[in-house]
């Protein structure tokens, strides 16, 4: 029997009908119902009651710090909005990475109380991953998939099989309360002492043609980390709307930019194309087959860590919590 601490922050799975559209209103007691206890000892704390589009990175700290002063438990489970769930397990795979436990984030498409819904089952599986996972970190489960959680991104808006795991392996499936590993996740935990802190002072950009130069002067001013979406293997247009030399600008300001690529899968080689190259020699920091949701809380970790460029870098570009396999430079 394991020891499970159940945190509810809200989303769809807590949400009920009301008079201006679905929004979480489910009480804790309610929730809990759904939850079988027989194998397990549960505990079950009310951390917040947020529709996920409104969780913030301080809402990570909260979730971060609520585990880490539950030792006791075993396992953790996080029921959460599914909209932005993708960033809170990144954020929870950094700031807890040296945590030797097992941590599930699930939510749902459909409401608990609704007849017809997918929470059930994800309750279900995430309570089988918790009790009987022998690997430690955090995981997002979601339509019987245990996807690393820096490596899920919510595809589909919709349907119950909502999440992917993106160039990196789904590492178990559940199936009638039965847990079936796929890979063997090793324990990775940072390869530095690192404080339990995020930087929000960060922004994202996505490239497209005749996008304006301008915002790396507003970033600069902001004094601000940059993740940039560039176009296939990291290029940025040189010639016309020079983005590349708003790249050079921030670089020599000791501001962090991450390039990292608008195609979902196989990562990027910012050295195989001339324009590529030139991102890369203005400073550009490549990110290798991340996706767009792990870099950013990344990031966030990495700048609370340090403001030392060369240390972020480092940070970037070292492999945490299965964020990064290949990287190309």
């Amino acid at each position: 029997m394991k020891r499970i601490l159940v945190l509810a922050t809200g989303g769809t799975i807590s949400s009920t009908p009301q008079k201006n559209g679905l929004a979480p209103g489910m009480t804790i007691e309610q929730l809990s119902s759904f939850f079988d206890r027989a194998d397990n000892e549960i505990e079950f704390i009310p951390t917040m009651d947020k529709d996920s589009t409104n969780i913030q990175p301080e809402d990570w700290l909260t979730i971060g710090r609520q585990i880490l002063e539950h030792p006791k438990f075993d396992a953790y489970i996080i029921t959460h909005g599914a909209d932005t769930m993708a960033y809170t397990a990144s954020a929870l795979s950094y700031l807890l990475n040296d945590l030797k436990k097992t941590i599930v984030l699930t939510g749902s498409q459909i409401p608990l109380s609704f007849e017809h819904t997918d929470a059930k089952r994800n309750i279900a599986d995430a309570l089988t991953v918790a009790s009987k996972a022998d690997f430690p970190g955090v995981y997002l489960v979601f339509d019987g998939q245990v996807i690393a959680g820096t490596r899920a991104v919510k595809v589909k808006s919709h349907s119950f099989d909502a999440f992917a795991s993106i160039n990196f392996p789904v590492v178990a499936k559940v199936e009638n309360n039965q847990l079936e590993k796929k890979y063997n996740p090793t324990f990775n935990p940072a390869a530095f002492k690192t404080k339990f802190s995020l930087d929000t002072n960060v922004y994202l950009l996505k490239a497209f043609p005749g996008l304006s130069a301008n915002f790396f002067d507003f970033v600069l001013k902001e004094k601000a980390g940059l993740i940039v979406e560039s176009f296939g293997n990291g290029g940025l247009p040189d010639i016309g709307r020079d983005l590349v030399s708003g790249v050079k600008s921030l670089s020599n300001a000791n501001l962090p930019v991450i390039i990292t690529t608008q195609i979902m899968n196989e990562g990027q080689d910012i050295s195989l194309y001339e324009v590529g190259q030139k991102v890369a020699a203005a400073g550009g920091i490549t990110s290798g087959d991340m996706n767009t949701e792990a870099i950013v809380a990344k990031l966030m970790w990495a700048m609370a860590q340090t403001k030392d460029l060369s240390q972020i870098k480092k940070i970037i570009q070292t492999p945490i919590a299965h964020d990064l396999d290949r990287l190309l430079t």
